[in-house]
């Protein structure tokens, strides 16, 4: 439930206000950073004792150093976060598309047998919900197996790509018993490609993270920057040290957390994808398509 819980709070976000501004922590980043942003704290009041109890002992630190390191590491921070915002975008897309091709598909099983087209649409739940639980590591087949069988392949490496072979096999008896023709066929079995194209490209992000060489380099950085920033600015501003550090800790260390977020779209950190929302949504529509045409052939009778 408290996955369920956070997806949904994932969904629902609005607009910050001027009160969330001001006062909100929960879903924000600061929670993750609230160790560094003490840590650099107290160094600050290291760095304002020692150049209240002997003044001029910093006066070695200048500012310009600071000011061109502080411009570079905002670019690379800022290259970093634009890559990890890319995979979250795509994981969004690819879910898109999946959400179309699932109701495009439903859609073209219209004149099938009822028994059939009851099969397919349930095993598109299927998918989705084993898609989900693929991506964030969890059974699929237990999550496969709510929706339909597909024996013993729910035991084999890629559940949720056997549940894209058991509708493909389906359609293709289908064509062979004269039900569907070959144009038909291809259409269909063209949304079961798109389908597995989506759960390819889903992979791709979830096995291939950001290099881990890059993101270290970034974040050792800003350490050293925000730990050694104190040092060059106590000397002349006293106590006021502790405003523009922690102004420049949070934005650096924030920025840092927030692309760490965003490089897994399919976690359940406070700004991933709402995957449980979006898997509810196939499952929804799939179940009304169903019921939808339950009614109509009972009205039909």
């Amino acid at each position: 439930m408290r996955n369920v819980r956070q997806d949904v709070e994932m969904r629902m976000r609005r607009q910050p206000t001027m009160w969330d501004i001001a006062f909100a922590v929960k879903g924000t980043i600061l929670p993750k950073i609230a160790r560094h942003l003490i840590l650099i704290a107290l160094i600050s009041v290291v760095a304002i004792l020692a150049s209240l109890e002997h003044p001029g002992i910093f006066a070695k630190f200048g500012s310009i150093p600071f000011t061109l390191i502080g411009i570079a590491l905002s670019v690379f921070m800022s290259f970093r976060n634009n890559a990890c915002y890319s995979r979250w975008w795509e994981g969004r897309h690819l879910w898109g598309e999946l959400i179309i091709a699932c109701r495009s598909l439903a859609r073209q099983t219209a004149a099938l047998d009822p028994d059939d087209r009851k099969q397919i649409i349930r095993g598109l739940c299927g998918f989705t919900a084993g898609l989900s639980a693929r991506l964030r590591r969890n059974n699929e087949a237990d999550a496969i197996c709510l929706w339909c069988d597909i024996g013993p392949a729910a035991q084999g490496p890629n559940p949720t790509n056997a549940v894209l072979n058991s509708i493909g096999e389906r359609c293709l008896r289908l064509v062979r018993s004269g039900s569907i023709d070959s144009i038909q066929y291809s259409v269909l079995d063209g949304q079961l490609s798109t389908l597995a194209r989506i759960q390819g490209g889903c992979e791709r992000i979830l096995n291939t993270p950001v290099p881990f060489s890059y993101s270290l380099l970034l974040h050792r950085t800003a350490i050293v920057f925000c730990t050694t920033l104190p040092f060059a600015i106590a000397g002349s501003l006293g106590w006021w040290t502790l405003l523009p550090v922690l102004i420049v800790g949070y934005t650096f260390f924030g920025l840092d957390a927030l692309g760490h977020q965003l490089e897994e779209p399919f976690s359940l950190a406070p700004n991933a994808l709402p995957l449980y929302s979006l898997r509810r949504t196939v499952e929804c529509e799939m179940m009304s398509i169903l019921e939808l045409a339950g009614t109509r052939d009972e009205g039909e009778r």
